[in-house]
């Protein structure tokens, strides 16, 4: 992974080693309550059943595009766990970049960003000031002095310097769908393997 690339938007920042490994994970209905609730909702379950096939068959897209389903699966887990125990997208947006004066969330994406290295898995943020994008895991980089540090993926652009929003995909599979971030000074950022590709889409278009 290059930090030394001169990309204005490119950030780094460093964790300590302990914290590079090792991620947390964590209502019972009785059966009547459940048919009960299926047969007065028949219609209702049947379209909510059709919505999680969407959703599972987004996820599995999502998982693919990482070379280890394996890392992919925990690094979800590991997010999921995080933002439950900090208390919401919200308040990881705030602790892991700059947040301007009366700057708000708008929403969050799992997905992954495109590198020399291969697809990092992380989550885009979108709002009312900038789009945002850090991995899950740390990644290993060595100083020029040849001293080992462990950093997060970042990526930073500003509303004001964006240029264009394009979702593209891939002819050959239409489901392997993409969403190319252009800025003014002709930077460009690859994103792909979103769970809710058509929600970021429609988010980073109207930001």
């Amino acid at each position: 992974m290059d930090y030394s690339n001169n990309n204005p938007y490119l950030q780094s920042a460093t964790v300590p080693p302990a914290t590079t490994n090792g991620y947390g994970t964590n209502g019972n209905r009785s059966t009547g309550k459940i048919r009960d609730a299926l047969n007065r909702c028949g219609k209702t379950v049947e379209l909510a059943t059709r919505k999680a096939e969407v959703y599972a068959d987004n996820i599995w897209h999502h998982l693919k595009v990482s070379p280890s389903l394996a890392d992919a699966a925990i690094a979800r887990i590991a997010q999921g766990t995080k933002v439950l125990a900090e208390g919401g997208h919200d308040k990881v947006f705030q602790q892991t970049f700059e947040v301007l004066p009366g700057e708000k969330l708008l929403n969050a994406y799992a997905c992954y960003i495109s590198t020399s290295t291969g697809p990092v898995i992380g989550t885009l943020y979108v709002s009312s000031k900038k789009v945002a994008f850090c991995s899950e895991y740390p990644f290993c980089y060595y100083s020029s002095t040849g001293q080992q540090q462990w950093m997060y993926y970042k990526v930073v652009v500003q509303l004001d310097r964006l240029r264009a929003v394009n979702p593209s995909s891939n002819r050959a599979n239409h489901s392997e769908k993409y969403i190319q971030i252009v800025t003014k000074d002709g930077h460009e950022f690859w994103f792909m393997g979103f769970i809710s590709y058509d929600k970021a889409l429609k988010q980073l278009c109207e930001a």
